[in-house]
């Protein structure tokens, strides 16, 4: 039997990892609404409106536009179980760890990948691309719009002009991004694009958002054999999502989907615009109040992420002791590097709800005492 609830125990802890960030108590308030059922008349409203939500954040026409009960590692597994058939040619632009998972998938499916490795803290090289497009015909070039690893925004538009124009499928990555910088997919050519609900949307985590433009799922109508994957089968979820009449697929996560619903209003409501400029100037106090300590961001100005932040630990200084005096003594959370960045650096999450000169402030105060030692 279990004799201690440890849930009377959670101490209130400020999230400025990589993820998951803070829930915003309106969110808190509608996770806690009324259960419904995943097919009741009134919950199938709240779905057409998250739809509708999720194309304006998108930036996207597209039909197929739908939150999937999972995080945001279910997203990048949709998007290539349902394009992927064996032997697909399938490029992988990778400068961090996400780009690194985005081969791995593609792999497992039977896909002949090429991975286009880019040092990691600097972006993706577009003459690169060019060059490699050049040279082959892909079915599928994937990228990372903001590598969590690294903190650097990589140059989705142009890279999606040339995909585009050599007739490939773009596959983009934007867990990081939605919610907290300019996410454009019909003008960046993107044909799958999804994201996560624990970033810059504050919301638990448990949805990832993703869309499918008309030529992607022509592709996934048009596949020579079955979708290896049931549960993440556009062609059956698309009856549940989708039309007047919704055929049952699985029970989705009724409360979950209430959260992303009013995550999604939060942003809307408050205009994306002011949401990134809040995300901007967060992170321009951040990096002004590090250099003041003596801190160096690992990432050129131009190619940085407001919301994700990456760090180099100074000489001389354990990195891990940093992250565990954050923590234990001042309940903030940051998170650590990896890869070939473990140890030499840490990540600083400003998403959604933290995004504030608060949360910033209350970062470097509690930086400026631990460095003093």
């Amino acid at each position: 039997m279990m004799k201690k609830n440890y849930l009377d125990s959670i101490q209130s802890t400020l999230l400025l990892g990589a993820g998951p960030s803070g829930v915003a108590p309106s969110t808190y308030r509608a996770l806690s609404q009324t259960m419904l059922g995943h097919l009741d008349p009134y919950f199938l409203e709240i779905m057409e409106e998250i739809k509708k939500g999720l194309r304006q954040l998108m930036q996207t026409k597209n039909e197929v536009t739908v939150p999937l009960s999972g995080t945001g590692s279910a997203g990048m597994e949709a998007a290539f179980v349902n394009l992927v058939e064996p032997g697909d040619k399938v490029l992988v632009l990778e400068n961090g760890v996400f780009g690194n998972r985005m081969a791995d998938v593609a792999s497992r499916l039977g896909a002949q990948v090429t991975k286009e490795e880019f040092e990691w803290g600097t972006p993706v090289r577009v003459e690169r691309v060019k060059e490699l497009l050049a040279q082959d015909h892909y079915k599928i070039v994937a990228i990372v719009h903001a590598e969590t690893s690294t903190g650097v925004r990589n140059p989705v538009q142009e890279v999606g002009n040339l995909v585009n124009a050599a007739g490939s499928l773009y596959l983009v990555d934007a867990v990081t991004s939605l919610g907290g910088i300019p996410v454009e997919v019909d003008k960046w050519h993107a044909d799958v694009c999804y994201s996560g609900s624990q970033k810059c949307l504050s919301c638990p985590p448990g949805a990832s958002p993703i869309t499918f433009s008309d030529r992607a799922m022509e592709a996934i109508h048009a596949r020579k054999t079955k979708v290896p994957n049931w549960y993440l089968d556009m062609n059956l979820l698309t009856q549940y999502w989708g039309g007047a009449k919704r055929v049952y697929h699985h029970t989705a996560p009724i409360s979950m989907m209430y959260a992303l619903y009013q995550a999604v209003y939060n942003i809307l409501d408050e205009g994306m615009e002011n949401a990134f400029a809040r995300h901007q100037a967060a992170h321009e106090r951040l990096v002004k109040g590090l250099e003041e300590l003596g801190l160096e961001m690992l990432v050129a100005p131009e190619y940085r992420l407001p919301e994700l932040n990456c760090v180099i630990v100074p000489e001389g200084v354990d990195e891990a002791a940093l992250r565990a005096e954050l923590l234990e003594k001042y309940h903030i959370e940051v998170s650590s590097g990896l890869g070939p960045l473990a140890g030499k650096v840490i990540r600083i999450g400003l998403m959604g709800y933290n995004a504030t000169f608060d949360t910033v402030d209350r970062l470097l105060d509690a930086l400026r005492e631990i460095l003093k030692k």
